[in-house]
């Protein structure tokens, strides 16, 4: 068992059973998936970009990415329908739970000037999308190795009905929020 599924089993669970007052241990929310979304705008030029975002959150999220394809056409980006356009990955179980854990733990306070995330980041269903820079903040990836630097989207989805709830859970498992 991870070590961030445990101190939810542990810790995050009892707290919000008597927080929230549930009377069942499966009302408590939980993290449900980890979606990493990367976009790649330059893949119309250059058709080894993708290959690399690829193989960047590949290493990142220790499970294959899936390259995200254009639905519609846009004259103006100069984009045909089915073009590459980004890669996403959604993880599940133990991989969640190990990226989680490297992601509040280890990536996070590599971050330059980091002061915190914000808790306003919730989209009023208990679901977390935390945007960042570059993906050099994971020690997994080698600076010498990389093409160009580039900004991820993570989403974490849990079971929460309110933000409130989901804030709760993402602080007792570590999420290291700001102080409004």
């Amino acid at each position: 068992m991870t070590r961030l599924r445990q101190i939810y089993q542990e810790t995050a669970v009892p707290a919000l059973m008597k927080r929230f007052g549930y009377k069942n241990v499966m009302q408590t929310p939980k993290v449900e998936k980890i979606v990493v979304n990367v976009g790649c705008g330059d893949a119309r030029d250059n058709a080894k970009a993708i290959d690399a975002v690829v193989r960047d959150i590949t290493v990142i999220t220790g499970q294959k990415a899936v390259v995200t394809k254009a639905k519609k056409s846009v004259a103006n980006f100069k984009l045909r329908e089915g073009m590459s356009v980004g890669v996403k990955v959604t993880l599940r179980g133990d991989k969640m739970w190990e990226f989680l854990d490297r992601l509040l733990n280890v990536a996070l306070p590599r971050v330059r000037d980091f002061r915190g995330i914000n808790p306003n980041s919730f989209d009023g269903r208990g679901n977390y999308a935390l945007g960042l820079k570059e993906q050099l903040i994971f020690p997994e990836i080698d600076y010498d190795k990389i093409e160009k630097i580039r900004g991820m989207d993570i989403v974490i989805c849990t079971t929460a009905k309110s933000d409130e709830e989901a804030r709760e859970l993402l602080s007792i498992m570590g999420a290291p929020f700001v102080q409004v």
